[in-house]
Parts: C-alpha cells; sequence; structure tokens
C-alpha cells in the first residue's frame, strides 16, 4: 500500500508502507520530480542487465529527501510551502517516504534508526528555513 499527501494540488509526499508488494517494477514518482522513488520485486534468477548511467544535465532547484524507517517509529509532520500545517502520518519499520515539496517536521515516538537520502550537495543553513512546529493539541494525524 501507498499514499499520496498533498495540500491542495501539491503533492508534498509519498509514503509507501512496509506492506507494498507488487511483481516487477513500481514508479511511484512522476518523470519530471527531480528525486524517483520504485519498487521493485523480482523471483529468483531474474537479471538486470548491466549497465552504466549516461551524463545527462539537470537542474535542480529544491532539496528532495527520501526517508527509510529501519527500526521505531517516527511522526511526519506536513506543511505547505507557506509554512501552514497540513496533516501528520505516523511512519514504522520498513516504510519508505520521499518528501516531495512543502515543509517537513519529525517526532520521534519511539527510538528510531533510519536512512536519509537526498541530491548533494549539501549547502548546510543555506539548504533550509527553520519554523516553529505544530502544536500538539492541533495534530490531526491521518490514517
Amino acid at each position: 500500500m501507498h499514499k499520496e499527501v498533498y495540500c491542495e494540488k501539491e503533492l508534498l509526499a509519498i509514503i509507501v508502507l512496509n506492506s507494498y508488494k507488487k511483481p516487477g517494477i513500481s514508479f511511484f514518482t512522476s518523470n519530471d520530480l527531480s528525486q524517483q522513488l520504485a519498487y521493485m520485486q523480482h523471483k529468483k534468477g531474474h537479471l538486470i542487465e548491466p549497465h552504466v548511467h549516461n551524463m545527462v544535465k539537470r537542474e535542480v532547484h529544491y532539496t528532495k529527501e527520501i526517508l527509510f524507517i529501519k527500526k521505531g517509529k517516527l511522526r511526519v509532520d506536513f506543511y505547505s510551502d507557506e509554512k501552514v500545517y497540513v496533516e501528520s502520518h505516523v511512519l514504522e519499520a520498513g516504510d519508505v517516504i520521499l518528501l516531495a515539496s512543502g515543509g517537513h517536521g519529525f517526532e520521534v515516538l519511539e527510538d528510531v534508526e533510519m536512512f536519509e537520502v537526498k541530491q548533494g550537495p549539501y549547502a548546510g543553513e543555506n539548504d533550509k528555513t527553520r519554523f516553529e512546529s505544530v502544536k500538539t493539541g492541533e495534530i490531526k494525524l491521518a490514517e
């Protein structure tokens, strides 16, 4: 199973739950996103032909992140580009999320281990603008 999180018509995130299973290759992203996310399931003996990736000049305007939750529970709070709170989702071990646009914040609900993948090079504090998080009583947990 996977979910898409929107603020009006803007895609904020794609969440792929650990329970997602489908033979072959499933892309969750459109071709125009600067970060691509796919799930692959192949049977023993399946071959993926050797290949190299060609040099293709790309222009990236915003950092996109993918988080792989290895262990624990993490609440993700989503915000519009204008820093307005939208909703929250809980991620668990095995879940994957692509943070596509808008803002986001996190609260660790159980000790968490995760991997983060994003475009580089990292620009330090120039890479992000911090703002105040949603108040605990205002959290809208989505299903």
